[in-house]
């Protein structure tokens, strides 16, 4: 066991801090490095961060878990709005009344489990005081965070029984800089996303060179499909390979003159870099197949929907659906345009696996926590369902009016009684 975790820690990974309640995820926005729409590189914000945690065995005595994240302004969602802290990159101009270029702006206390996303707490940062800012937050949780209810030991519950201003009090009294109060409204609009950004080939800021997103339905890849794409990243890549919040990956740096080469090795391994708007979109939890507490096989049953849809009505816009086996909510269901928890249902006198459905969710620049609509359907009725929905939505939506746009315009009893399926006379 020892030898394994060596060389895992020769690899850059590590089991420090992984068996109990701490930091988890420090996320950057996956494209950081090569987006041409970035404003600014946050990779190396995120691995000062991650060591910045490794190296203070006082950050590792966490109340619950804390994720953090860093977004560029690039074209892929890290879904940083998710987070307890987020960082997102902004430009500013000369009417914020400070030096004109990128920054930082902090949002607290994302927690879509519990419906809430994060908000924005009046700070502007500069890049180099976030990692700074970040810790100091972790050090007023460590110290106030409650340690006695776990459904309540969350960064969101200290700020409900603070407000922002005491904890902002607190960090600064931890920190060596005075903290930079600007509103939100000083600072120019964030860079909207591509929601198509993850997949397919796109042009990278270096010239001559591109990124490519792999669709891995639901994540899920053999050893062997691993390998193939490793050599893939070295052969075509300088051996880099990105992960996505939406459940893919992506090989960047692929030379304009090796993209056909690649897309055919690609083809190889049994995964593509196209697909439609309904798998594209797909996120799933781990699932019963290999979680206790979830209801449902989430993965399997995620991809027994998109081939129903994909094969019963065509999408032309970005659609998300995503699985989550519990109310943890680790596939994140209240921020898709379809969310889906599992849960135990009854048909007759057996127990079979179903979800509660919510609708109309979304982050970054289309940010809303989806709306409770059906409860407890049994698996089996909902590709049928959710195809009624989609249908629904294509004959009804407005002009240029996408499916979480089209929900929000209805109420959670609305939007019930039509998508519940009519019954024959």
């Amino acid at each position: 066991v020892i030898n394994v975790l060596q060389k895992l820690t020769d690899l850059g990974l590590t089991s420090l801090g992984a068996g109990a309640d701490n930091v988890r995820n420090v996320t950057a926005t996956p494209t950081s490095g090569f987006d041409k729409q970035e404003l600014i590189d946050v990779v190396p914000l995120a691995k000062a961060m991650h060591h910045c945690i490794l190296n203070n065995r006082d950050l590792y005595g966490m109340p619950r878990k804390f994720n953090i994240s860093f977004d560029s302004g690039g074209a892929v969602s890290t879904c940083a709005d998710t987070n307890d802290i987020g960082f997102y990159a902004v430009n500013v101009t000369e009417y914020a009344e400070v030096e004109v270029g990128v920054y930082f702006r902090l949002q607290l206390c994302g927690i879509t489990g519990h419906r809430q996303l994060a908000s924005d707490c009046g700070l502007l940062l500069r890049a180099d005081e976030c990692v700074a800012v970040s810790a100091a937050i972790l050090r007023v949780f460590i110290e106030h965070g409650d340690r006695t209810n776990r459904k309540r030991a969350r960064l969101k519950y200290l700020v409900d029984d603070w407000g922002h201003e005491k904890l902002l009090e607190k960090v600064q009294e931890k920190l060596a800089f005075t903290l930079r109060h600007i509103p939100l409204i000083k600072c120019e609009p964030m860079p909207i996303k591509n929601r198509q950004g993850h997949y397919g080939i796109h042009q990278q800021a270096q010239e001559g060179l591109n990124y490519i997103g792999v669709v891995t339905p639901v994540g899920r890849m053999l050893p062997d499909q691993m390998r193939q794409i490793a050599k893939l990243a070295d052969r075509y890549g300088e051996s880099d390979i990105r992960l996505t919040a939406w459940q893919n990956l992506i090989i960047p740096h692929v030379k304009d003159v090796d993209v056909d080469a690649f897309l055919v090795d690609l083809s190889k391994t049994r995964f593509s870099h196209t697909t439609t708007n309904i798998s594209g979109g797909l996120v799933a939890c781990t699932g019963s197949a290999g979680c206790k507490f979830a209801a449902a096989d989430t993965k399997a049953q995620a991809r027994i929907l998109s081939e129903y849809l994909d094969k019963h009505i065509a999408i032309d816009t970005p659609l998300n659906i995503h699985f989550t086996g519990c109310h943890n909510s680790c596939a994140q269901h209240y921020i898709g345009d379809i969310g889906l928890q599992g849960v135990p249902c009854k048909v007759g006198n057996e127990t079979v696996e179903g979800y509660h459905i919510v609708l109309g969710g979304g982050v970054d620049d289309n940010r809303a926590i989806a709306q409770d609509v059906f409860q407890s359907i049994p698996f089996t009725e909902i590709p049928p369902i959710i195809a009624s929905m989609l249908l629904i939505y294509l004959e009804q939506r407005g002009e240029s009016e996408d499916f979480a746009a089209f929900t929000r315009r209805h109420n959670s009893d609305e939007l019930k009684a039509l998508f519940t399926p009519k019954k024959s006379a």
